[in-house]
């Protein structure tokens, strides 16, 4: 019978299905492409990094920090900068990250060059590894030399891949790797230098990585060095996709959410309509469990079959990820494929399709054999009690689904509360409208107008299920609409003539007029000159920084205590800054009480206000300073950006050195700046901000491009829902139709009045779920993203509309069958 029924039906029940099919798709390619990525990072974040731990400073380790680097032995190390290098052969000129290694590094993983001796080889033949990208691009061959400095080397071989680099670092700056003895010879590492030392160490299978983290870190934090171990850097790799894998993961969820809302709504009124068919049954002998058997073998048989096409589906979609993500992830992602995807869109298409449907599956028990003679299609909707462990299932699996897919309880618990409420808001919203319709009826309008408005609350109306399924439909699609234009709100980069597109580095106060001369012989502009002062943080209000350091109840970061800031001076404020608390001071004169400009985030992790008194170690210099403004500072600008600005008339005669911005019109003038600079000032760093710009485009093309897939998968999965849900409706209305037209009435009126009744319908659903998808993204922006919102007008300018159409149109569709046959044909038809 459940067979024969099906056939009988397939239309609406194949629309049934797509609802599951694109759910669980979305859900398996997700969760797999999740699991497989984590996978990965944890099998290989020994050979991404090299080694078991490093231990790492940003300046020559204090006298106890090389006493514990030396007790821990180090097994390599290395010292590494990025500065200007030239090749001899072309002239050309390239940023670099020069690392200088010393011992058998790495421990894991390999040095993969071009000859493949060249790694083993360069460090007793005193030869570079450069880049192999970077040996394309300028047509040198292994053999060639290159200029680091005042050092000229031999090319040993081209570097394809070495342990601690990621595709991105080495295209903003390749990597070139010499031997740690030739470090002094380059004569780079001048005062204001940036520079690293990285100690490197392979562990004994039996240390425990995490309780010796905890054990030397705060020693070495103590000192201003830190340590870092291969499984916090698995842990790192995983937390840089976050917001691109939350967002991931809400599309999957809005997804299986859909397919839940497309389940319980065209369930509802398919089997609304088989109730006179379950009511014969019974007067031929069949029993309770035989009726509701039968439906309930239709709905879990479609529910299986739907799982394992979109599991199949999903299993496929899957493995496109990896050659989207292949860029900017440091590895390559190998994609195992098992019968547990498979198995869990199986159960999961099946549980949800049937705890879904259960709701109004329980109406079958109940139906009287009587049924089949009372004019009243209202049937027993089951007991409350039965009612209320639906209801409390399907809860139970939202919050244990969505507890599964985000790892969070918060968000679970957020996310099944917001279901909830968006389910309340549009129930009542519906009933609301139906009692306000009937308060106050408009009895004087013409018999189109009434007829349709009396649908919306006569029995058997379908106002409370579409209103519920066209609003949260469209609920969902406009708050993936909304959240995708946060994630991708960043992903403009703005240019113009007037931006820095050339950052010039490391300049010595004695060279920063060459330079600007330089730049004006070459018809460029100087657009900044910015000195930098760096200082460390000797007391923060009435406590010695050793003090806070001690003290464990203190609520201030760790990073403030032992970080180097660098500093500027100026009178004005820059595109990226706003006060938000305090006054400027631009300028002070000699003997005033010095007031500095601090980030909103440095006053937040310092826990400082403004009048609060602060001292910098400058240089070994103490300087008494208060704080006199705070600033909120847009980081996501490629700008020089500070923390700390001090006013003018402080720090001009501190020890400092030069950043000069620039703006370079193409490629050609970048090239013939950059040889020149390299010639006269070796010690000089460019980068060149054109080549970022692109990387960056680049990158956040690929994630635009996942991100805007899986919007576009999910809202094609609400637009199903949604033509399903109003397809499955028709049944509703046929019979009133039939009737009409057996009464007189035209065909061009019954169009008009069901237009009316669709019109409203999906109007007023499509209204209040945008207005509630505002609220949600918002809320997300907030609290999940932790991004400013700034709502678009597309879903009121093209959603609100459209999915009113696309409902206005499918309801005029349904009625077709009525508009070109006999009543008495579509009658024995629909029976």
């Amino acid at each position: 019978m459940a067979w024969r029924d099906a056939k009988a039906s397939r239309v609406r029940l194949l629309l049934f299905m797509a609802s599951i099919i694109l759910g669980i798709a979305a859900v398996v390619s997700i969760q797999l492409f999740s699991i497989n990525l984590k996978d990965n990072i944890q099998l290989q974040s020994k050979a991404l990094m090299g080694a078991d731990y490093i231990i790492d400073s940003r300046k020559q380790p204090t006298e106890r920090a090389q006493a514990i680097i030396d007790s821990l032995n180090p097994d390599a190390s290395e010292v590494n900068f990025v500065s200007m290098i030239a090749f001899p052969k072309s002239g050309g000129t390239k940023l670099v990250k020069v690392r200088a290694l010393k011992g058998d590094f790495p421990f894991y993983g390999t040095i993969d060059t071009e000859p493949a001796s060249a790694a083993s080889t360069y460090q007793d033949s005193g030869g570079a590894l450069v880049d192999a990208t970077l040996l394309l691009q300028f047509d040198i061959q292994p053999g060639d030399s290159i200029k680091v400095g005042e050092l000229t080397l031999p090319i040993a071989g081209a570097l394809k891949a070495i342990p601690g680099t990621t595709a991105i670092s080495t295209s903003v700056a390749p990597s070139v790797i010499i031997p740690n003895r030739f470090v002094e010879s380059t004569e780079l590492l001048q005062f204001g230098s940036r520079k690293e030392y990285q100690f490197f160490y392979k562990a004994s299978d039996t240390l425990n990585l995490s309780q010796f983290e905890e054990k030397i870190n705060p020693m070495l934090e103590a000192e201003n060095s830190d340590l870092d171990t291969h499984t916090s850097t698995s842990e790192r790799l995983g937390n840089r996709y976050d917001n691109v894998g939350k967002f991931l993961y809400l599309a999957a969820f809005i997804a299986l959410l859909l397919g839940c809302v497309g389940i319980a709504s065209s369930v509802h009124i398919y089997i609304k309509e088989k109730l006179r068919a379950i009511a014969v049954l019974k007067c031929m002998g069949a029993s309770r469990k035989q009726s509701f058997l039968i439906f309930l073998i239709q709905i879990a048989g479609i529910g299986v079959t739907g799982g394992l096409v979109g599991s199949l589906i999903g299993v496929g979609l899957q493995v496109l990820f990896p050659y989207i993500l292949q860029e900017f992830l440091p590895f390559a992602v190998e994609i195992s494929i098992s019968f547990q995807p498979i198995l869990i869109g199986v159960f999961l298409g099946l549980f949800m399709s049937v705890l879904f449907a259960l709701l109004p599956l329980l109406r079958t028990w109940y139906v009287s054999p009587l049924e089949v003679l009372r004019i009243n299609e209202k049937a027993s909707q089951g007991p409350k009690k039965a009612r209320f462990f639906v209801f409390a299932g399907i809860l139970i699996f939202l919050f244990l689904f969505s507890l599964w897919l985000l790892e969070d309880i918060l968000y679970a618990f957020g996310f099944v509360g917001a279901t909830l409420i968006t389910f309340a808001v549009l129930a009542g919203t519906a009933l609301l409208s139906m009692k306000l319709i009937r308060t106050y009826f408009p009895k004087r309008w013409g018999f189109i107008s009434r007829q349709s408005l009396l649908n919306l609350f006569r029995p058997n109306n379908q106002t409370v299920v579409l209103v519920v399924a066209i609003g949260l439909g469209t609920f969902l699609i406009s708050t993936l609409y909304f959240t995708k234009d946060i994630l991708l709100a960043k992903t403009d980069i703005e240019q113009s003539a007037e931006t820095a597109n050339m950052i010039i580095l490391d300049l010595q106060t004695d060279q920063r007029d060459a330079v600007e001369q330089q730049l004006i012989e070459n018809d460029l502009p100087t657009l900044d000159n910015i000195s930098l002062v760096t200082m460390r943080m000797q007391k923060i209000k009435d406590q010695q920084v050793n003090e806070i350091r001690q003290d464990s109840t203190s609520q201030i970061r760790g990073w403030i205590l032992n970080h180097e800031f660098r500093t500027t001076y100026r009178d004005t404020l820059i595109d990226s800054e706003e006060i938000i608390e305090g006054e400027w001071i631009p300028e002070l004169e000699s003997g005033d009480p010095v007031k500095i400009s601090i980030s909103d985030n440095l006053a937040e992790d310092a826990k400082l206000r403004v009048g609060d008194a602060v001292v910098f170690n400058v240089q070994g210099v103490l300087m008494e300073t208060t704080v006199g403004s705070i600033r909120k500072v847009d980081w996501g600008q490629i700008q020089l950006n500070f923390s700390i600005v001090f006013p003018k008339g402080v720090l001009e005669k501190a020890p400092q050195f030069n950043v000069i911005t620039t703006a370079v019109p193409d490629e050609e003038a970048s090239a013939k700046l950059q040889r020149n600079l390299v010639a006269k000032f070796p010690n000089v760093s460019v980068i060149d901000l054109r080549q970022v710009y692109t990387i960056l485009e680049d990158i956040l093309d690929k994630i635009s491009w996942i991100i805007n897939f899986m919007a576009f998968f999910s809202i094609l999965t609400g637009i199903i829902v949604l033509i399903g849900s109003v397809r499955t409706s028709k049944y509703q209305r046929i019979k009133e139709s039939v009737l009409l037209r057996t009464l007189g009435a035209k065909n061009t009126q019954i169009l008009k009045i069901t237009a009316l009744e669709y019109l409203f319908l999906g109007l007023l659903g499509s209204l209040v779920g945008i207005l509630l998808a505002l609220v949600s993204s918002f809320c997300l922006a907030l609290l999940v993203f932790k991004e400013p919102f700034v709502p678009s007008l597309i879903p009121f300018l093209v959603f609100l509309p459209g999915i009113t159409l696309l409902v206005l149109v499918i309801g005029l569709s349904n009625i077709q069958t009525v508009l070109r046959s006999s009543p008495l044909e579509v009658l024995r038809k629909e029976g």
